[in-house]
């Protein structure tokens, strides 16, 4: 694991860092398509009531996350909702020690849902990539690090569903997600999809949930140390992910191999 002191320094433009990013930073495609079979949610509905709803139509239903802001909400609400079913993470080698320690300390606070870890104990010189892959083609990295070994765990789950804590105003590209998506070799269930940020922050601040702290650091939205940085003012939230390389998703839910 890489110490926090090793990470590369985070410089402003005027520092001769990468520039201000606000999305959409690369090609948008086609808004998610509303599953015609689910029923008629507003943006008013209660996260609660699509969750309870995806658990009865679709059993085998699965959750991947990362363990961000959203994702940490989620989690409250599913274990409300009476989801007892995986949570998975995928170990890049390259995430931020804060985020390992929230996914420890969320799996302690609920013990009833099963936390699976894939790749457990990756690190950046385990052979599965060239050391500097990920800055000369994240799109690549990503794709052997993050995207294989979950589409690899849900072949082999044959599950028909996802739950996922994906929202409208994470970033422009999300901004037309409906909260039952098809497309993809799955349908994708996204409670969240009209909840603000503050409406999440105001949330997990009520029932004390334990938030990655680089949130509090401004990391709005936290993957590998390598292709993360803080959210600057006027950004959106998902603006310090790959930042500067034209690139806005990690291949989960956009792209020929979307979940």
């Amino acid at each position: 694991m890489t110490a926090l002191n090793d990470r590369p320094e985070v410089r402003t433009p005027e520092q001769g860092g990468v520039p201000l990013t606000t999305e959409p930073r690369a090609p948008r495609e086609a808004p998610g398509v509303p599953d015609a079979t689910a029923p008629e949610f507003t943006p008013e509905t209660d996260p609660l009531d699509v969750i309870r709803w995806a658990l009865g139509a679709h059993p085998d239903l699965l959750m991947p996350s990362a363990f961000n802001l959203n994702g940490v909400v989620l989690l409250d609400l599913a274990a409300r909702a009476g989801y007892r079913g995986e949570v998975v993470f995928v170990d890049t080698g390259y995430h931020f020690p804060e985020t390992l320690q929230t996914k420890d300390r969320l799996a302690a606070r609920y013990p009833e849902m099963t936390f699976v870890t894939l790749n457990e104990g990756a690190n950046p010189e385990d052979g599965q990539t060239p050391p500097d892959l990920y800055a000369s083609d994240p799109d690549a990295c990503c794709a052997v690090r993050k995207v294989a070994p979950l589409q690899t765990h849900l072949r082999e789950k044959k599950l028909s569903a996802l739950l996922n804590g994906r929202s409208r105003d994470q970033a422009a590209t999300r901004a037309d997600i409906p909260f039952v998506e098809t497309g993809g070799a799955r349908v994708k269930i996204n409670p969240l999809a009209h909840w603000t940020r503050e409406r999440l922050e105001a949330y997990a601040a009520e029932h004390s949930l334990p938030v990655n702290p680089l949130y509090f650091d401004g990391f709005l939205s936290v993957g590998c140390w390598t292709c993360t940085r803080a959210v600057r003012p006027g950004e959106d939230a998902r603006a310090g992910r790959w930042a500067g390389k034209g690139k806005t998703e990690c291949g989960l839910w956009v792209g020929e191999s979307k979940l």
